[in-house]
């Protein structure tokens, strides 16, 4: 059995944050089993706890940030990626100010800091979550793409993609946890000169210096922003070398260093979803706010809240047409789901067998039949308003209304002999007959439709 780990001693690290600029103080301290990972702002009265999760995820401009209640983290990426490597379940960080330290840029000193700490084995069994089938995240620009594949241990390959010449396309790879300190620890975080000058216009980086970041002169700067630079780091112009290349000719790690500090920024992101999680991660062009929408997604799962449906035809459904037909008003040919094959607490899966007799392919691309986006989304509003109505008595007529769909996506098509799998999740508790959920629509595990659905039921 893996067990749970902590730490044996409480150790303590300072240094300024990159954005705030504060000096920040943090305290690591041994957690009990099973409290996961807390952190605990000590400068405010309300010492709100909050813990290392995906769903706490807030802002995620050049850094990571979990708030709850209004009280906020951010910069927690680099301590994250090092607590996962170490197999550290259970853990308070105590923190002065709304930042962690930046030190150097990179997981070194947080390594060392674990080091000091020593690891302690608790005796309540670890807890793994194990990819068991392919999850495909794209970005809605379709320039980051993720999957996760089943796999024992973890490893990432990552692959990124810079518009310049002095970084281009370079690709990282992470075999398992164990070569996180050697290889990947170290990876600063980098930057391009040009971009300092809007980082310091929107009041971030105030903690930045040329200790704890690499940064990339891709294009020699006028000498008017070099300098704003130069005042904005302290120095005299004439110590800021801004040949092309790395500024002040600052030697690298790793050739394919942002590659490897790109590893290391997913590691900490991703384990907001799992501290111990078991995949294979392909990742092309990643960033923060991809690794958050990819973390919330495989917390879903986890949850069994965005888990693919499965259809068993040998299992009894939980209404059967007729079952629907008593519920739902609709009929030939606008009744969109023949069953509902799986319900709990917060969710439903509704089935609909796609035939190619259905009345709209003589008129929907004939000579070429696709089931219309728009009908794809009205039978995921039909499941929904059977979600809201799973628990209603077969006597009692209700009317259900939908509000507004929001961020529908069409992933993939629908044709003739497909089974469309519709699953509903509740998004927030149901108020005054106002009902939140999201949708999706599968094909075997390829998801075809997705959207946020509002609705309103009231009594016929």
């Amino acid at each position: 059995m893996r067990r749970q780990k902590t730490i044996k001693n409480e150790v303590n690290i300072e240094g300024k944050g990159l954005h705030s600029g504060k000096l920040s103080h943090v305290t690591l301290k041994p957690a009990s089993e099973n409290k996961g990972i807390l952190f605990r702002r000590v400068d405010l009265e309300s010492k709100t706890e909050i813990p290392a999760k995906a769903e706490f995820i807030g802002k995620t401009a050049r850094n990571t940030t979990i708030e709850k209640d209004g009280v906020s983290v951010s910069t927690i990426e680099h301590l994250m990626a090092t607590l996962s490597a170490f197999g550290i379940d259970n853990l308070e960080v105590e923190v002065d100010c709304e930042e962690l330290p930046i030190l150097d840029g990179s997981a070194y000193y947080w390594t060392e800091l674990l080091k000091k700490a020593q690891l302690q084995e608790q005796d309540a069994e670890k807890k793994v979550f194990k990819i068991t089938q392919p999850v495909h995240f794209l970005s809605d620009d379709n320039k980051t793409e993720y999957w996760a594949l089943p796999a024992d241990g973890f490893s990432v390959d990552c692959t990124i993609d810079f518009n310049s010449s002095l970084i281009g396309t370079q690709i990282a790879e992470l075999k398992d946890l164990s070569s996180f300190e050697s290889d990947f620890a170290k990876c600063r975080t980098f930057v391009f000169l040009n971009e300092i000058i809007p980082l310091i216009e929107n009041n971030l980086i105030k903690g930045g210096d040329l200790s704890n970041a690499i940064i990339f002169v891709d294009k020699v700067l006028e000498e008017d922003l070099q300098k704003k630079i130069a005042d904005f780091f302290s120095k005299n112009i004439s110590d800021i070398k801004v040949e092309r290349g790395v500024l002040n000719n600052l030697q690298l790690s790793f050739d394919n260093e942002p590659a490897r500090h790109k590893v290391l920024d997913f590691i900490g992101d991703v384990s907001l979803a799992s501290m111990n999680i078991e995949g294979h991660f392909i990742i092309k062009r990643p960033g923060h706010t991809n690794n958050k929408l990819f973390a919330q997604k495989l917390l879903q799962i986890m949850e069994n809240k965005d888990s693919i449906p499965v259809y068993d035809p040998n299992k009894e459904p939980v209404f059967d047409i007729m079952d629907i037909r008593k519920r739902l008003p609709h009929r030939f040919p606008m009744l969109l789901v023949d069953k509902i094959i799986e319900k709990g607490e917060d969710y439903v899966v509704g089935l609909k067998n796609v035939t190619g007799n259905e009345d709209f392919f003589n008129g929907h691309f004939p000579e070429e039949p696709v089931m219309p986006g728009v009908l794809i989304v009205e039978a995921l509003g039909q499941t929904g308003g059977l979600f809201v109505l799973k628990d209603a008595k077969e006597d009692e007529k209700f009317n259900t209304y939908f509000m507004k769909f929001e961020e529908v996506k069409f992933r993939n098509k629908v044709v003739p002999g497909d089974t469309l799998l519709m699953k509903i999740s509740l998004m927030e508790p149901i108020r005054r007959g106002i009902v939140k959920m999201k949708g999706i629509a599968y094909v075997g595990n390829k998801i075809c439709v997705e959207a946020i659905l509002m609705a309103l039921v009231t009594k016929a």
